[in-house]
C-alpha cells in the first residue's frame, strides 16, 4: 500500500495552520509520565519541518480520558476549527491521543476528509479522503479502542482475582491501617479506636444515627478527618458530623469483613456522550467479594446486621416498614393499623395550640375520595396502651433497672475514657510545640513568633482537657444518681418522669410490640385494639369512645356524689376540705378549693341550699313570710324566738324553712294575733293583754 507521506503537502493545505493535540489519560500521568508528554510537544518542529509556518497547540485536555465518557473542551475546539477550514493537518503522537472510541475518531476522520486536512502521526502522513488511508486510519482507531479495553480488563481481572483472597490493598476506613507485615490491621493510635468504638456503643443504646450524633455533639466529641490524603496516618480532629456518624455504622469493615465490589457504576446518554457516574451501592448479596472473619472486627457480624435493619426501620416513610419511633405527642404513631382497609394510621393535630393528637385512617379519603374508615382521639388509647405495655414488663423490673445502672456507669467510664484520651493527645502536642520552639533560633523572630503562638494555643487545649477530665472525674452527688431501684418498684412514676421521652416511650413500645390493629364499634361506641405482641401473643383492650365534646378533664363520679350529698348542709369550703381529706382530685388533677367546688355547683346545676330547688319543700325567708302574711322582719323574730325551725348551711347563710313547719296552729295563732307579741303562749302563763 502506497502511503502519503512520502509525497509533498499541496501549498493548500501549507497555507493553514497545523495543528498540535496533546492529551495524557489522568492528571497522575501529567505529573510521573513527562518523557510522553515531551514527545507531544516535538511535535511542533515536526510540523515547521512538513512546512507549516503557522502552528497551534491545543493541550485542554491534558489528563482527560479520550474513551468518550468525559468532556473534552481541546477535542472540541479541534473539532470546530476543522469545520470552519481552518486546519491543515491534525499532529498526534499516536491514535489513542485523539480518540480511543469509535464514534470521535471517526467524526474527526469524516470531517478531516471534507475540508482535505490531513492526519500525522509518527508513522507518516495520511489523507483521510483516499479509500486506502481511510482503511488504515480506521483500523489504527480500531486498534486504540481494542486496546484500551483489554488494558482495562486485564486490570480489572487482576484486581478481582487479589480482592478473592483478600490482599488487594483497597482503601480501608478510619479505623483501620494496612500493616506491612500482618495485613489489614487496627489504627495503632488509641484515640481512634475509641471513638469507633463509642459511635457503636451509642448507636446501641439509642436506636438512632442522628441521636447517636446529637448526643456526641452535646460532649463535645471530634472525630478524626484525614490530613494526608488516602495514607491515614495523620488527622486534624473536628467536631463530629453525620456523615461520620453513619459512615461508621454502614461500613461492613468494623464487622470484621472484606468487602470488594459492594458499589457499581451506571452509564447514561448526556446530549449524545456517554456519562458514567460511580458509587452506586448493590444489594449485599450482588457484592463481588465478601469474606467475614477477615481482620480484627470492632463489632461482630451479627450485630452489623441488626444496625442494616434498624437503621432501614428509622428511615421516615419506607414502604412495607413501620414508622421508627421519632418522639412527637402521640404514643403509637406507627404502629396502628387499620382493621378495615389496613392500612397504617396517620397522626394529626388540632386544638389551640394544638396539642391533641388524633389516628385517622387518613389514605382513602386522600388518594379516593372515599370516608374515612375511622378516627379516635389518641390521649385514652395511649394511656391504656401504656398501662398494658408496662403490666407486661413488671416482671422484668429489676433486671431492667440493673440493666440500665450497668449502662450509665458504662456511659460514666466511655466520657471519662474519652477525656483521658483528649488530655493524652494534648500534652503530646504541646510537648511537641515547646521542642519546636526550644529548637529555633530565637533570633529568627519570624519563625519564633509563630512557634510560640502555637505552643501557648496547644497549652490552652491542655487546660481545656484537663477541665474536661476533672469534670467527668468528680463525684456525682447522691441526689443526682438516679435511683434505679426506686424505678423498677414503681413503673407507672418512671414511666411519667419528666425526664422520660416520648422517643424513649416509643421504642420500648416496639421492642414489645409488632403492630396494633384499631377499629370503632360505633354502635357501642367503642375502641377496639387488637395488640400483636413479640413472640406471637395477642390481646385486645376495649376502651369507651368519647362523644363530641366530651374531654378527658372530668371531674370523677365518686366526687360529685360526695359534693351533692354534702351541697344543702355543708359550705363550699367545707365541701372543698372533705374532698382534699379524702384524697380526691378535680378533673385537671388539682386539688379542691372553695372556688373550685362553687364553680363545679354552677356548672352542674347544683344548689347550696335545699330552697333552690323550688319544689315546694323548703322556702326562703321572703317565701315563708309571704306565705304567712308578714314582713320578713317579724319573720326573723319568730326564728330568733324558736317559734319557727329553720336551718342554715354555716353561720350568715340564708335561712331555709320547710313549708310543713308554717302549719302548726300555735304558730299560727301567734301569727294571728293582733296588738301583741307574736310568740307561743304557755298554760301555766297569764296573759298580760286579756282580750276583754
Amino acid at each position: 500500500m502506497t502511503m502519503v507521506n512520502t509525497d509533498l503537502l499541496p501549498p493548500s493545505v501549507l497555507k493553514r495552520k497545523a495543528v498540535v493535540y496533546v492529551r495524557q489519560s489522568s492528571p497522575a500521568q501529567v505529573q510521573t509520565n513527562l518523557e510522553s508528554k515531551r514527545r507531544q510537544y516535538e511535535l511542533v518542529d515536526a510540523a515547521k519541518r512538513r512546512g507549516f509556518r503557522r502552528v497551534e497547540v491545543i493541550d485542554d485536555d491534558l489528563g482527560r480520558s479520550a474513551s468518550g465518557t468525559m468532556a473534552r473542551p481541546g477535542f472540541e475546539r479541534l473539532v470546530a476549527s476543522l469545520c470552519a477550514g481552518e486546519i491543515g493537518a491534525v499532529l498526534c503522537l499516536d491514535a489513542s491521543r485523539l480518540a480511543r472510541n469509535g464514534r470521535d475518531w471517526h467524526h474527526l476522520l469524516e470531517l478531516c476528509g471534507l475540508v482535505e486536512a490531513r492526519v500525522i502521526d509518527l508513522d507518516g502522513i495520511y489523507d483521510p479522503g483516499r479509500p486506502n488511508d481511510r482503511l488504515l486510519l480506521g483500523m489504527k482507531g480500531s486498534m486504540s479502542e481494542f486496546e484500551l479495553g483489554v488494558l482495562r480488563t486485564r486490570m480489572l481481572d487482576a484486581a478481582r482475582s487479589k480482592a478473592r483472597r483478600g490482599e488487594l490493598r483497597i482503601s480501608v476506613p478510619i479505623g483501620y491501617i494496612w500493616h506491612r507485615e500482618v495485613g489489614l490491621g487496627f489504627d495503632p493510635d488509641l484515640r481512634v479506636q475509641e471513638v469507633i468504638r463509642l459511635v457503636f456503643t451509642r448507636f446501641r443504646e439509642l436506636g438512632s444515627a442522628r441521636q447517636v450524633l446529637l448526643s456526641l455533639a452535646a460532649e463535645g466529641a471530634c472525630f478524626p478527618r484525614p490530613s494526608d490524603g488516602k495514607r491515614l496516618v495523620s488527622f486534624d480532629w473536628t467536631p463530629v458530623r453525620y456523615r461520620n456518624v453513619i459512615s461508621v455504622l454502614k461500613n461492613p469493615f468494623y464487622a470484621g469483613a472484606y468487602v470488594y465490589g459492594k458499589s457499581q457504576h451506571r452509564t447514561e446518554i448526556v446530549e449524545g456522550r456517554a456519562r458514567k457516574s460511580y458509587g452506586h451501592g448493590k444489594p449485599l448479596e450482588e457484592w463481588e467479594v465478601l469474606l467475614k472473619d477477615h481482620h480484627e472486627a470492632y463489632v461482630d457480624w451479627e450485630e452489623f446486621e441488626r444496625n442494616q435493619t434498624l437503621l432501614a426501620a428509622n428511615a421516615y416513610g419506607h414502604a412495607g416498614g413501620a414508622k421508627s419511633g421519632r418522639g412527637g405527642r402521640a404514643l403509637l404513631i406507627g404502629v396502628l393499623s387499620c382493621a378495615r382497609c389496613g392500612r397504617r394510621l396517620t397522626v394529626s393535630y388540632r386544638g389551640r395550640q394544638p396539642n391533641q393528637a388524633i389516628y385517622r385512617c387518613e389514605r382513602p379519603h386522600q388518594m379516593l375520595g372515599l370516608p374515612r374508615c375511622l378516627g379516635f382521639g389518641s390521649s385514652r388509647v395511649d394511656e391504656a396502651v401504656a398501662g398494658e405495655l408496662l403490666r407486661a414488663v413488671e416482671p422484668m423490673a429489676i433486671e431492667a433497672a440493673l440493666e440500665a445502672e450497668r449502662r450509665h456507669m458504662e456511659h460514666q467510664a466511655e466520657r471519662r475514657r474519652m477525656a483521658e484520651l483528649d488530655l493524652q493527645k494534648a500534652r503530646y502536642e504541646a510537648s511537641l510545640a515547646e521542642r519546636r520552639y526550644a529548637a529555633c533560633d530565637p533570633d529568627n523572630r519570624l519563625i519564633a513568633a509563630q512557634l510560640e503562638k502555637n505552643w501557648e494555643a496547644a497549652l490552652r487545649r491542655v487546660e481545656s482537657c484537663e477541665a474536661r477530665v476533672a469534670s467527668v472525674s468528680a463525684p456525682v452527688p447522691v441526689a443526682d444518681v438516679p435511683d434505679f431501684a426506686g424505678l423498677a418498684d414503681d413503673l407507672q412514676a418512671a414511666w411519667n418522669a419528666p425526664a422520660v421521652t416520648t422517643r424513649a416511650r416509643q421504642r420500648l413500645l416496639r421492642a414489645l410490640i409488632v403492630n396494633i390493629i384499631a377499629d370503632v364499634d360505633e354502635a357501642a361506641r367503642e375502641v377496639i385494639l387488637t395488640i400483636h405482641w413479640q413472640g406471637g401473643q395477642h390481646s385486645q383492650l376495649r376502651l369507651t369512645k368519647p362523644k363530641s365534646g366530651e374531654h378527658g378533664c372530668r371531674t370523677p363520679e365518686e366526687a360529685m356524689a360526695v359534693i351533692r350529698s354534702m351541697a344543702t348542709r355543708w359550705s363550699d369550703a367545707d365541701i372543698a376540705a372533705q374532698l382534699n381529706r379524702m384524697g380526691m382530685r378535680t378533673g385537671q388533677g388539682k386539688s379542691w378549693t372553695g372556688h373550685r367546688v362553687g364553680s363545679l355547683r354552677r356548672v352542674r346545676g347544683i344548689h347550696a341550699y335545699r330552697s333552690a330547688e323550688k319544689d315546694g319543700e323548703w322556702l326562703t325567708q321572703y317565701e315563708a313570710a309571704a306565705a304567712l302574711g308578714i314582713s320578713r322582719h317579724r319573720l326573723v323574730r319568730l326564728i330568733n324566738a324558736g317559734m319557727i325551725v329553720a336551718e342554715q348551711v354555716v353561720p350568715g347563710a340564708p335561712y331555709q324553712i320547710r313549708a310543713s313547719d308554717l302549719q302548726d296552729q300555735r304558730l299560727l295563732a301567734a301569727v294571728g294575733r293582733k296588738g301583741e307579741p307574736c310568740r307561743l303562749g304557755s298554760k301555766d302563763q297569764l296573759s298580760m293583754f286579756p282580750d276583754t
